[in-house]
């Protein structure tokens, strides 16, 4: 008897995951259309449509630092057909930043996979003053209150990262906030702001252009593409450590084959030569992780940037 109900079990389950997907999927991009978000949904909804057999739909839905996508996430069914684009803002920073949110990032959704990590890199116009983090550290001492920075928008990881360098080196930088990166990165090169700690994704043109200089990066290792950068860590401030990145999750209850699935999905896909190469061209590192990998490194975030919040007395716009 034991054995027949063992033998339907895993017909049953072979066929449920067999079964998967049922239709089209959607995607759910909690930012505008034609940001760095959805240029990277666009890339994985491709690949992973042609895995699973079925067409994914990137639907856009903007608002809230991603509140509103990530509301709409949580608002569907928990059949794995609905999928969600997470960032290093909806996961990692909004839980400590709002104080309240009609759903839980840990306990309403399932990490599937973090996706890509993207390098942050300090950036500034190529006549200021200073070449690297010691000159900015210098210019910074020596002119109190005058060193500006700008950032995307209040709360997101471009006025997160530098409130965070500036907890640890104690200088004084005036926050500038702008209505997303282009604006923000548009007043670097003007010179109406100092500097921008800028995805390496959106300021790779302006530095390969001789518009911006390079001052230093805030990933643990040096760039391939910049050895002769330093990191924050290496130039004083060890285990300063700080990426934007990209993971897929789902409605927390759906089935854990499906999980499984699509995690192994993203992996391959993370693996094939042309996808590598297109990251690449964006100045992003595919990752592709298990859902256990990624629920600890989103806890790990959530951790990091709350004490940000919290010691920076960071509020939401």
């Amino acid at each position: 008897m034991k054995r027949i109900l063992f033998i339907a079990l895993l017909v049953f389950s072979n066929f449920s995951y067999s079964a998967y997907p049922s239709g089209p999927l959607r995607l759910i991009v909690p930012f505008p259309a034609g940001g760095p978000t959805d240029v990277i949904a666009r890339l994985i909804s491709t690949k992973l449509g042609e895995a699973l057999g079925q067409p994914i739909y990137v639907e856009n839905k903007a608002g809230a630092h991603g509140a509103i996508g990530m509301q709409a996430g949580f608002a569907a069914p928990a059949d794995g057909q609905t999928l969600i684009m997470v960032t290093v803002g909806t996961n990692g920073i909004n839980p400590g930043l709002y104080k309240k949110l009609s759903y839980d990032v840990n306990k309403d959704f399932i990490p599937v996979s973090l996706l890509i990590t993207v390098p942050i890199v300090i950036v500034t116009r190529t006549d200021t003053p200073f070449d690297d983090l010691a000159g900015l550290l210098s210019y910074a001492r020596a002119n109190p209150g005058k060193l500006t920075f700008a950032s995307a928008g209040n709360g997101g990881s471009s006025h997160l990262v530098p409130e965070m360098f500036k907890l640890r080196s104690g200088i004084d930088m005036v926050h500038i906030p702008y209505k997303g990166s282009a604006p923000a990165i548009t007043d670097v090169l003007a010179g109406q702001v100092n500097l921008m700690f800028d995805t390496l994704l959106t300021s790779t043109q302006h530095i390969q252009s001789g518009k911006l200089k390079l001052i230093a990066t805030t990933t643990a290792n040096r760039l391939q593409a910049y050895p002769n950068v330093p990191t924050v860590s290496e130039s004083g401030y060890p285990g300063f450590e700080a990426s934007s990145w990209y993971g897929l999750q789902v409605k927390a209850g759906t089935s854990p084959e499906i999980v499984k699935r699509l995690s192994m999905e993203i992996s391959k896909i993370m693996k094939m030569p042309e996808v590598k190469s297109r990251l690449d061209q964006l100045s992003t590192v595919a990752v592709g992780s298990t859902p256990e990998e990624f629920s600890k490194f989103e806890r790990a975030e959530q951790d990091k940037w709350a004490k940000v919040i919290i010691k920076g007395n960071i509020e939401p716009e």
